[in-house]
């Protein structure tokens, strides 16, 4: 039997023009033969919902830091209007700084703990004029030549070629600071970049200096990128009891042995004082070292260095365990970019009056500055949500206990200033599986587990009020359309990491920043990245996830990305002072998450198990469905059809297992749809835009048991509505 059209009368008014031709394309009805459709399940059982959230709290955006001079055209009422209009609720505020080393004044107002006008920065915590701006300054005692924040931006004082400059380590992670209760020695590590051969190791110390240590060299490959394969074999001349500091030439051996990675572990301090003097004891503990130098060193005493020096990133690359965050005015590089102003930030719009997640600076800053933060906010009244404590430890190589000391030392400092405050972290950088270290004397790795153990230990877990991390599950420049099958098990998988590693039950978890990868392409603007974002964010929030964050919230602009392929973090393209011009893909999956999806607000979403049968010859999931039954009583799917070529039609039911009913969509329901009929994205050398640019299409239908829907080819849609059991149905089409 033919398929039977939608009649006029069953769309909305506001509708009729293109629904007729959209609902005959997408949706049939139920006369169609079931054996033509394939089939999506919910299992509606009560006591199967997997989770649940409230919209308001759970569907967030970021906003980060920003180019200088980009603020002033970004927080104005054009760009609000079109921002909002996405529909993300609640926002969090990205610290950029840690990334780059950097120490942030969040206030420009405030004190130095040196007299003179430099040290260690606290801002004010009494407000006065409205901060629009604020702050990173690169800190003149880095060790890092890059990292995962870095990049290659800014040297290591290690091997600089300067005598006059030094590394120096984190006054907070020593004894005097963390009380001693655990051993935290600190490291630097040498990276040659090939194999040498290697005899000796030259230091020239600065104050304090360490009276014990080991020099060390890997046995594997890289010992941060693989820090499992492979294990640190100290030389054997390697242990040094009784340093005196100086410049400290040791023989590693009597012959050379072939290394490329070379750290030395740092377990007793002198604890004398900096060039900074013996005012401040911050001054007097740690390590620090001017300059590292390693070779060979032949029987005539001569010394054969094979680093080279030099203040830029062609330097032989070290890395450290961490850096002091002593620094002065001079270091200030606005140019760097904006970190917005908190005050700006919390009375632009931006984030619709909800409360919002800060950060602190905790890898390099004090706790005094970060509970003047808090009470900052306080004074002025602004709702916070949550507070994350510092920016991606992994990514800066900080080990887990070293990052539980400081957020202890923070933590006691912030509820000083109010005890309820929530605290959490470790916001970690985007990973697919659990993050590895060097191992402990027990022999774990787990980054997260020896974080959790370190707080049990010490009787602070109950301190860890949330556990964020960011998800940029794709490497850049390797992504195929197949990518996108794997992202619902990628998401699922890494919230049961995290659990397994012993992140308590009851602790919420939120993805707080997000987007495909870490470097943008064509993929994020392309029908390609809306696929993905609602895939992603339904998988998520039925798996358990607490609360997403999509990055980035304001609109940047199409620029080059990975491999020079033009993309962008967000929702638009602009012209060339940030004003949006056009909508990318991500602006309507967005727009169909939060407004179709859900109901936007406080009202309590529970999600339930759903599945499709679609998939393709090779056993991939073709279509992902994601159920939410609203406050109201209403069904809601989020169906993404990741077919790139073909459409699919399905029919919808819905099993109760506790008394074997089965239900269907019933009476007016509610369908929007977004895919590659009403997107195209077409790059230039430049950029790019869309055309066709949307807008998702809308319908209201009238649907029965025999109901069949056809879901086009790459497309985001959400069907939602009321469902009776099919006994009901007949019984009432019976009665008519």
């Amino acid at each position: 039997m033919p398929a039977t059209r939608l009649d006029c009368s069953e769309i909305r008014p506001r509708t009729s023009r293109w629904a007729l031709a959209f609902l005959s394309a997408v949706f049939v009805s139920a006369a169609a033969p079931q054996e033509w459709a394939q089939t999506i399940r919910v299992d509606q059982t009560i006591g199967h919902a997997t989770h649940s959230f409230v919209p308001s709290r759970a569907l967030g955006a970021a906003i980060d830091r920003l180019p200088y001079n980009a603020t002033d055209k970004l927080f104005v009422e054009p760009v609000l209007k079109q921002v909002l209009s996405a529909g993300w609720q609640t926002v969090t505020y990205r610290q950029n700084t840690e990334l780059h080393v950097e120490a942030w004044h969040w206030n420009p107002q405030g004190t130095w703990s040196d007299p003179s006008g430099k040290g260690y920065f606290t801002g004010s915590a009494t407000p006065t004029e409205t901060i629009r701006h604020s702050f990173g300054y690169p800190l003149p005692h880095r060790g890092f030549t890059r990292n995962d924040g870095t990049e290659t931006r800014g040297y290591s004082r290690l091997t600089d070629g300067d005598l006059n400059s030094y590394w120096k380590s984190n006054p907070y992670l020593s004894p005097a600071f963390t009380g001693g209760r655990d051993p935290l020695p600190q490291w630097v590590l040498l990276d040659l970049a090939s194999n040498e051969e290697i005899n000796a190791i030259r230091i020239a110390w600065a104050e304090p200096y360490a009276r014990s240590y080991l020099v060390e060299y890997w046995t594997g490959e890289d010992p941060i990128k693989l820090p499992t394969k492979g294990v640190w074999q100290t030389f054997p001349g390697g242990r040094v009891m009784n340093g005196k500091g100086g410049n400290a030439t040791v023989l590693l051996g009597s012959v050379p042995t072939t290394v490329r990675f070379i750290r030395i572990w740092m377990t007793e301090s002198s604890n004398t004082c900096d060039t900074h003097g013996p005012t401040d004891p911050r001054n007097c503990v740690g390590y620090a070292i001017r300059e590292l130098y390693t070779g060979t060193l032949t029987s005539d005493g001569k010394f054969h260095d094979v680093a080279r020096h030099t203040p830029d990133q062609d330097q032989t690359a070290t890395y450290c365990s961490s850096v002091d965050p002593w620094h002065e005015p001079s270091d200030l590089e606005e140019k760097a970019g904006d970190q917005v102003g908190l005050d700006l930030f919390f009375t632009s719009g931006f984030t619709r009056g909800l409360p919002a997640m800060v950060p602190i600076s905790m890898l390099y800053g004090t706790p005094e500055d970060s509970a003047a933060e808090i009470a900052y906010l306080e004074r002025r009244g602004y709702p916070v949500s949550y507070v994350e404590m510092g920016e991606e430890p992994d990514g800066q190589d900080m080990l887990p206990e070293d990052y539980a000391a400081l957020y202890e030392q923070w933590a006691t400092a912030i509820h000083r200033v109010d005890p309820a405050v929530k605290l959490g972290g470790p916001v970690f950088t985007g990973v697919n599986k659990d993050i590895e270290v060097w191992p402990d004397p027990e022999g774990i790795t787990s980054w997260t587990a020896r974080f959790i153990n370190a707080l049990k230990r010490h009787g602070r877990l109950g301190e860890l009020a949330f556990f964020s991390f960011e998800h940029y599950p794709y490497e850049p420049c390797k992504m195929s359309w197949s990518s996108l099958y794997d992202e619902p098990q990628l998401v699922t998988h890494i919230l049961q990491v995290w659990r397994d590693d012993g992140v308590p039950p009851g602790v919420p978890m939120f993805i707080t920043e997000s987007n495909l990868a870490w470097q943008s392409s064509e993929a994020f603007v392309d029908i390609f990245g809306g696929l993905w974002l609602a895939d992603y964010v339904g998988a998520f929030l039925t798996a358990g996830g607490d609360g997403v964050y999509y990055f980035h919230y304001l609109p940047l602009g199409v620029r080059p990305g990975c491999n020079e392929s033009p993309g962008t973090f967000g929702m638009f393209t602009t012209d060339p002072n940030y004003q949006v011009q056009h909508y990318t893909s991500q602006y309507f999956a967005s727009q169909l998450i939060n407004q179709d999806w859900v109901e936007p607000g406080n009202g309590v979403h529970r999600t339930f198990p759903a599945e499709s049968d679609i998939r393709d010859a090779a056993g991939h999931v073709l279509v992902t469905v994601y159920a939410a039954l609203l406050p109201g009583g209403r069904w809601s799917l989020l169906v993404v059809n990741k077919d790139q070529e073909n459409q699919h039609s399905v029919r919808i039911s819905f099993h109760d297992s506790e008394d074997n009913r089965e239900s269907f969509f019933s009476g007016p329901v509610e369908v929007a749809s977004f895919g590659s009929a009403q997107y195209q994205w077409h790059p230039t050398e430049t950029g790019g835009s869309a055309d066709p640019d949307g807008p998702a299409k809308r319908a209201t239908i009238t649907a029965q048991p025999g109901t069949i829907y056809l879901l086009p080819e790459a497309s985001v849609t959400v069907i939602k509505g009321n469902i009776l059991p099919a006994k009901t149905q007949r019984e009432n089409l019976d009665s008519h």
